[in-house]
C-alpha cells in the first residue's frame, strides 16, 4: 500500500509548473473535492488518493482534527474534537432503530448566541473547514448512515466551506454518502436560504424557528435580528417545494413564551397547508438556567393544538442527560460577553 508522499511524489510528475497545488493537497488532503485534485493531477491519481482516504483508510495519519475526548454509551457517544489551534469541536453520533446518526460541528463556536445553547455563550471562534468537517465522519468509530449538520455552529453562514464538505462526502469515488442522508439545521439566513434553494443537492432541512413573533425570536437568538420571521419561513418553504423535500420545524417549547394561544395560530396560519413537521424540543437545562423548563404535560398539550387543527408534529427525545457537561464552549470560543437573562414579561402580549 503506497504512502501519502510516495502517492504525491506519483502526482507530482503530472503537475505542470508550480508545486502549489501539490503543497495544499499534502497539507491538508481532506481539505480537497475529487474534481480538485483530478483537475491537478489527473484522475487515476485523483482515484487512488480518494480510494485511500475514504475506503481504505490508509491515511487516517493525514488528519489535521484528533479525538481529545469521548462520553456516552452505545446509544449515544459523544466526541470531542481538538483542532490544530487548540480550539475543541464537538460531534455526536445518536443509535436510531433505523441507524446511526452523526450530528457534525460547522463551527467552533456560534454567532447565533441563543439564550438557550452553551455553544454559542461566548460567540464565534472561527469556520471550521470542509477538511475538519469531513473528518468528524471520517473518524467516528461507529458506522454512519445520517449526517445531520446540527452541532456547534450555524452551518449557513459558513456556506461554502459546508457545501465543499458535502460535495467531497457524497463523490462516489470516497465515501459515496446519499444527498438524501443529509441535514442542515439552520436559523434561516436569507441570503444563503436562497442560495442553498439553487443548490443540485437535495438535503433535508431543519428551521431552526422557537418562536412566531420578531421580537420574541429576536431575544432568544440574537444572531438572527438581521432577518425578517416571516421572510425566513418563506424562503424555506420554497427550498422545500422546489426540492420536494418536508421542512422540518425546530421549536423549543418555551412556557410562557412561545406556548401561548397566540403561538398557536400563527403555526397554524404558516403551516397547516404545508409540506412541514414541527419538532417539538424540550429544554436542556444549562448552567445559566434562564428560563422555566416545559413539562411533558406543557408540551402534550401544544402538540395537541397543533394537531387537532392538521399539523403533523412530533415530540424530539432528550438524549443530553447521557452526557455530562463539558466546557467545550468555554474552551472554543473567546471570552465574551453573554446574552441577559430572557425574562417572561416580554411574552406578556
Amino acid at each position: 500500500m503506497p504512502t501519502l508522499f510516495l502517492l504525491l511524489g506519483l502526482i507530482m510528475k503530472n503537475i505542470h509548473g508550480s508545486g502549489h497545488a501539490l503543497s495544499d493537497i499534502a497539507n491538508d488532503p481532506f481539505d480537497f473535492t475529487f474534481n480538485e485534485i483530478a483537475g491537478a493531477a489527473g484522475e487515476h491519481e485523483a482515484k487512488s488518493l480518494y480510494s485511500l482516504l475514504y475506503k481504505s483508510g490508509a491515511l487516517k495519519k493525514a488528519h489535521t482534527i484528533w479525538i481529545k475526548e469521548t462520553m456516552g454509551d452505545a446509544d449515544a457517544k459523544k466526541y470531542i474534537f481538538e483542532l490544530y489551534d487548540d480550539k475543541c469541536i464537538e460531534t455526536v453520533c445518536i443509535k436510531r432503530k433505523t441507524g446511526t446518526t452523526a450530528c457534525v460541528s460547522s463551527q467552533a463556536g456560534c454567532p447565533v448566541r441563543c439564550v438557550f445553547c452553551e455553544s454559542g455563550r461566548n460567540g464565534l471562534a472561527r469556520n471550521l473547514t470542509a477538511s475538519e468537517m469531513v473528518q468528524q465522519i471520517v473518524f467516528l468509530k461507529e458506522p454512519i448512515n445520517r449526517i445531520v449538520f446540527m452541532g456547534m455552529g450555524e452551518p449557513l453562514y459558513n456556506y461554502d466551506a459546508v457545501i465543499k464538505a458535502l460535495r467531497i462526502l457524497r463523490d462516489r469515488n470516497g465515501l459515496d454518502f446519499p444527498t438524501d442522508g443529509v441535514t442542515i439545521s439552520t436559523v434561516g439566513p436569507i441570503r444563503f436560504l436562497k442560495k442553498l434553494r439553487e443548490e443540485h443537492m437535495k438535503i433535508q432541512l431543519v428551521l431552526s424557528l422557537h418562536a412566531t413573533d420578531q421580537k420574541t425570536r429576536d431575544r432568544l437568538m440574537p444572531g438572527t435580528s438581521g432577518y425578517a420571521i416571516n421572510e425566513t419561513i418563506e424562503a424555506a418553504l420554497s427550498y422545500s417545494k422546489r426540492h420536494n423535500r418536508k421542512l422540518t420545524i425546530a421549536y423549543l417549547v418555551s412556557p410562557g413564551i412561545n406556548d401561548r394561544h397566540i403561538d398557536i395560530k400563527q403555526l397554524i396560519k404558516w403551516f397547516k397547508h404545508e409540506h412541514v413537521m414541527i419538532n417539538l424540543l424540550e429544554y436542556n437545562q444549562t448552567s445559566r438556567r434562564i428560563f422555566k423548563k416545559a413539562g411533558g404535560k406543557d408540551i402534550e398539550r401544544f402538540k395537541d393544538s397543533l394537531e387537532s387543527c392538521g399539523l403533523e408534529v412530533n415530540i424530539r427525545a432528550r438524549r443530553a442527560d447521557k452526557f455530562k457537561r463539558t466546557a467545550v464552549a468555554q474552551v472554543v470560543c473567546f471570552p465574551g460577553n453573554s446574552p441577559a437573562p430572557f425574562h417572561t414579561p416580554l411574552a406578556s402580549r
